[in-house]
């Protein structure tokens, strides 16, 4: 049994703009990595490439446009391997729940704990992305 991050968070617009948020390369660059390629179609490889050393890949495990995508990693490190991450959409009175999970952790270490709380910063990123137009520098996503 591996370790999950759970994040739960609504954000003030609709569905369409979160999963194009949430799986648009260029988009994803406004939030996540320094650098992003791949299609939001199940078997695709996406690229997330935060430096030369942490130049990882995942494929699109599952995905529905405007409801949900997950990506499972494919090239990492020890640690992030084994995982699956996801975003699930629900309508919500003030916009979209985004249901964020990143499971089958092998372990409860120092690495899962500081991902949970980079999780919880770059998801405020997203949401500050969407609903104020901000970008925070790749610099400072930390």
């Amino acid at each position: 049994m591996g370790f999950t991050i759970y994040q739960d968070l609504v954000v003030k617009t609709n569905k369409p703009n979160v999963f194009e948020a949430i799986s648009n390369p260029t988009i994803l660059e406004k939030w996540w990595p320094l650098k992003c390629s791949g299609q939001p179609e199940v078997g695709a490889t996406y690229n997330f490439n935060f430096t030369d050393e942490y130049d990882w890949y995942a494929v699109v495990a599952s995905c529905k446009t405007n409801d949900h995508i997950h990506y499972k990693m494919t090239k990492s490190d020890v640690d992030w391997n084994p995982t699956t991450f996801g975003f699930d959409l629900e309508t919500h009175k003030h916009g979209t729940q985004l249901k964020f999970w990143h499971k089958d952790w092998p372990e409860c270490n120092d690495h899962f704990k500081h991902s949970s709380f980079c999780w919880a910063l770059l998801l405020k990123g997203l949401k500050d992305y969407l609903e104020k137009g901000i970008v925070i520098p790749f610099e400072e996503r930390s």
